[in-house]
Formats: C-alpha cells, structure tokens, sequence
C-alpha cells in the first residue's frame, strides 16, 4: 500500500506529504456493523483540501476525515481515488477505510492560522463523513466544534442518519456562521436500494433527517442523486420520490443523473451485469460519450423533477443544494451545472 501516494490530493501535488507510512496503524473490529472492515488510521499533517481551481464546484475547500466508504455505493465516483493508495476500488473501496485519527485537531489548528481566510468548508464531497465508521471514531463532533469555535462557513452532504448524534453541535454552528445540510436520496425503491447502496441506511431513514433538522430549524436540501437510468426514473418513480422529499419538509429538491467516471464505471457495469444484463447495452450506449448521460436526458430529467417540485410546493435549486441558515432565511449558493458530488 502506498501511503506516500497520499502527498497527492484532487492531482495537486502537496508540498510534504499529508501523512507517512510510520503514521499508520491497522485495525479491525469483530462487531456485526464492522465484520469484514478493515480501518487504517493515519495521522494527518493537513485536512483542508484545496479544489482546483479548474472546478465548477461553489467552494474551494473540503475536509473528508475518511477514504473509502462502507456505504458501497455502486456507482460511487471517489473509488478511483483507492487506486492511488494500490487498494482496489471496488470491494477495497467498501472494506477498506482510512481514517485520519486526528482531523479535529489538525483542523483547529489549521482555521487558527494567520494565512486562514474563513472560506466556506464544505464536507461529504468525496466519502460520506456519517459513514458507520463515524459511530466509532466520532471525528465529526470535534470537526463541527472547530468550525464554530472559528465561526467559519461550512456544508455537509449525507446519506447518513448519524448526523442527528451532533444535532445540537449543528444547532449551536448555524447560531454563528453559515451551515448547509443536504442529505441524498436518489429513489425510494427498496429493491433498487438494498442491490445499490447496500451500506446506507434506507431511504425513508434518511428522509427522517431532513424532517428532524427542519423541526430543529435547519432547512435541508436533498440531493435527488443518482437517478438511474432505465431503473429509477419512470415518471411515477420521480413523482413519488419528489412527493415524500416535499413531505418531509426538505427546502429543495435538486435532481443529479447517475454519472460514472473510470473506477466507479467498471464497478457499477459489473454490478448491472450481475442484477439487469438486459440493461448492458443500453447503457453502453447511453454512456458511450464519457462519464455523463446525454445532455438532453439530464435536461428531461431536470424538467420532470423541477416541475413535481412546484406542484408540491418546494423550490429547485441547481445541482448541490447546499443551503446558507441565518438569521435571514435559507438561501442557496451559487452551483455549477455539472457536479460530482456523491
């Protein structure tokens, strides 16, 4: 395993690297939720993550306290970063976590520096941070505490139910600075979601979410991501996605068509191969141009679900949907049109 390929994020090289081969130490636990999981805990020497500036993402800044990802998404987009560490980005991505043990401190003290400006932080970009491996390294508390203590802006994106373990931390940060949550929730269908997110909690959990930070006062968006192709976006699937996202009380619906880059696009073919051979060619075809559905289907896919939107009384914002809560009100930040978010 090449630790030292590390000193390379988002193909920036780094000045020294994040973290050394003596800073590493094995581990795995003999418990049902961590069966099979193997943890890699690292000393960071840096959490901030710079976004190059070529990206159309709205933030220039990500902390992700873990790589790798027992959710086991399919599709998952960040499995391609395992191959830089030599583990296997498919099965090594869900079985396989790094965890940088000391992401609060090293952050606290990185907001601390002088050369520190506030810049939005945004979190759950590359990995989930509310993964199940959060339930025991708790990093996010300390995470959120450091950014309130600075009151500096910052979002999470989650298809995780543990957020409501920092509820109050969050209460607390959105009292001083800029907080955005948005919890992704692409389809409502049991089948679909036990076979392609077999790790994540179901979506109705996750719609629970948004309904307790709305009663607590923080408006959450949903990322409507991914839409499937051919699996997850029949008419009547979309509407009654968009239904039960708007009677959860979500401040915005934000549709996002699967896309699937290299490492995530032979991970999720070998699965659709396996559960929907019939679907083999058509996605072959569909996909035949790059990582990203044809423009005119995202487009169609956009239409439908901004158009349930306005009927069930929510408003779209553009892709991302992370939300500014303060004394004003939501209101959404600028987006790009295209975005990788998981």
């Amino acid at each position: 395993m090449r630790w030292d390929n590390l000193n390379v994020e988002h193909g920036r090289a780094a000045d020294t690297a994040l973290f050394g081969a003596d800073a590493v130490t094995t581990r795995t636990f003999d418990t049902p939720e961590f069966r099979g999981i193997t943890f890699h805990e690292v000393r960071a020497r840096s959490v901030l993550n710079r976004v190059p500036g070529a990206s159309r993402m709205p933030f220039e800044w990500t902390v992700n306290p873990y790589r790798g990802c027992s959710h086991a998404c399919v599709y998952c987009f960040a499995r391609k970063t395992h191959g830089y560490l030599d583990l296997d980005t498919g099965i090594g991505f869900d079985t396989q976590i790094v965890v940088k043990v000391n992401a609060p401190e090293v952050l606290r003290r990185q907001l601390g520096s002088g050369r520190w400006q506030g810049d939005h932080v945004a979190m759950g970009t590359n990995v989930d941070c509310y993964q199940r491996a959060e339930g025991r390294y708790r990093l996010m508390p300390g995470i959120i505490s450091a950014l309130t203590e600075h009151a500096n802006p910052f979002s999470i994106l989650t298809k995780g139910t543990l957020i409501l373990r920092d509820l109050d931390l969050l209460v607390r940060a959105a009292r001083v600075t800029d907080v955005g949550i948005s919890v992704s929730v692409g389809f409502l269908d049991p089948a679909l979601w036990r076979t392609v997110e077999p790790g994540t909690p179901a979506p109705e959990r996750r719609l629970d979410v948004v309904r307790t930070l709305g009663e607590h006062g923080i408006g959450c968006g949903v990322l409507m991501a991914p839409v499937i192709p051919f699996l997850g976006d029949h008419p009547e699937q979309l509407r009654a996605t968009v239904k039960a996202i708007a009677q959860a009380g979500a401040t915005s619906v934000t549709p996002l068509v699967l896309h699937l880059r290299p490492g995530a696009r032979e991970w999720f073919m070998a699965w659709l191969g396996e559960h929907h051979p019939h679907l083999v060619r058509r996605y072959e075809r569909m996909y035949a141009g790059g990582s990203y559905a044809p423009t005119w289907y995202q487009r169609r896919i956009t239409r439908q679900v901004h158009e349930l939107a306005r009927e069930y009384g929510i408003g779209p914002t553009r892709a991302g949907a992370a939300r500014r809560i303060g004394p004003a009100g939501p209101a959404p930040l600028p987006e790009p049109t295209q975005l990788t978010l998981m």
